[in-house]
């Protein structure tokens, strides 16, 4: 077996907070999502018509690159899928280029073989802490339980180059309560996860040295009342921030989707994907100059 490719000073964070509509966030105290913008953009992300506007689809497009054509996850469950082929960056990663990968979080058919999983086949390091029960608050203590482990990681306990970390209590507040302020004081709770894992990165002794990108991500909006997978404005607008080496404050961008995600995460890497891999997305580019 090959060894471990040398760690080197390319680093990716992507953090996954599911459900987070973003005609509210101008409204919220969200400091580190709006510092993550601020060096380096915010932008809308229109869920495609292929795409069932839940979660199992969407972050199986989020994070293999391809479309529901390709990966095959078509709802929550995700029996038939084709992510053997179409395998997510972590596994990608770690099998293909001896990366060390992590990928940590609590809803089950993303990191567990139920439901038809799991989404992430063999990272190089897993942590899932399940819920309690199925509530708000044991959402939000599992949040916080998954954003322990992963500072822990990303301070040093293993020094993955790429890592993908799930928060789902805002999600399933939405589905339960609604969009009303619980659900706008569970988003800002996510913030201050954000915040604790981008802070654990800064501590790192190598962090001088390192060059990180760092990519928040939501999968799908949610009406007022809460609930998703139909095909209003509310439901099918997602979004992603990102910051990172070749992403100017401020710029512009190409529209982005959901698949670009990661091929982004490749090419922060400095990784050609294979041609065979058929990725539908490209990384993240800044928006080209119109001629008056």
């Amino acid at each position: 077996m090959s060894s471990i490719w040398p760690a080197g000073p390319l680093r990716v964070l992507v953090v996954g907070i599911d459900g987070v509509r973003l005609d509210l966030l101008p409204e919220l105290e969200t400091p580190n999502l709006d510092a993550v913008a601020a060096a380096g953009f915010l932008a809308p992300v229109e869920v495609d018509e292929a795409t069932p506007t839940m979660s199992g689809p969407c972050w199986a497009t989020i994070c293999t690159g391809v479309g529901v054509a390709k990966h095959g996850v078509l709802g929550n469950h995700f029996g038939g899928n084709r992510l053997d082929v179409f395998a997510d960056f972590t596994t990608r990663l770690a099998a293909v280029h001896r990366r060390r990968t992590f990928a940590a979080g609590g809803w089950e058919p993303l990191f567990l073989a139920r439901q038809g999983g799991p989404l992430f086949g063999a990272p190089g390091r897993l942590s899932y802490v399940a819920p309690v029960e199925d509530t708000p608050e044991a959402w939000e203590e599992c949040d916080e339980r998954v954003t322990a482990e992963a500072a822990y990681v990303l301070g040093g306990g293993d020094d993955p180059q790429a890592s993908f970390v799930y928060l789902g209590a805002v999600d399933e507040t939405a589905h339960f309560l609604g969009c009303g302020e619980r659900y706008r004081r569970s988003v800002e709770a996510a913030d201050r996860r954000l915040g604790r894992l981008l802070d654990a990165v800064r501590a790192r002794p190598g962090y001088p040295d390192e060059r990180w990108t760092v990519i928040v991500v939501t999968d799908h909006g949610h009406l007022d009342q809460g609930g998703h997978g139909g095909r209003s404005v509310l439901e099918r607008t997602a979004w992603v921030a990102a910051c990172g080496p070749g992403l100017a404050p401020g710029a512009p961008v190409e529209p982005v989707r959901h698949v670009d995600v990661a091929a982004h995460v490749y090419a922060a890497l400095e990784i050609t994907p294979d041609p065979h891999w058929t990725l539908d997305g490209r990384p993240f580019t800044p928006a080209t100059q119109r001629v008056s």
